[in-house]
């Protein structure tokens, strides 16, 4: 667990019992407008929370802080300001060009 202070979030998303795929559509719509620096705490039971949470951070660009608790139940992400834009109806893909 982080021995760091546990930041208070500015959005808390409740993802108990969802896969993955579904906590990342309701995380992204979330978030959706947030701005920088948005603190974010983010429920989750699905056991590939833990890997998909980061690597979705990675991707997106916004800053993953890690578990916050021993049962890595609770996770916590910071907004970035130009985050990569990701499909409404797919997260976990990046959106395709603006024509």
């Amino acid at each position: 667990m982080n021995t760091w202070p546990r930041p208070r979030p500015d959005i808390t998303v409740d993802g108990t019992g969802l896969l993955c795929v579904a906590l990342l559509l309701r995380l992204r719509a979330a978030i959706d407008g947030a701005p920088a620096g948005t603190i974010v705490h983010v429920i989750a039971t699905d056991p590939a929370a833990p890997l998909d949470l980061p690597a979705w951070c990675h991707m997106t660009g916004h800053t993953y802080l890690g578990p916050l608790d021993d049962e890595q139940r609770l996770f916590a992400l910071r907004i970035t300001g130009s985050p990569v834009a990701t499909r409404p109806d797919a997260p976990w893909h990046p959106a395709p060009p603006a024509r």
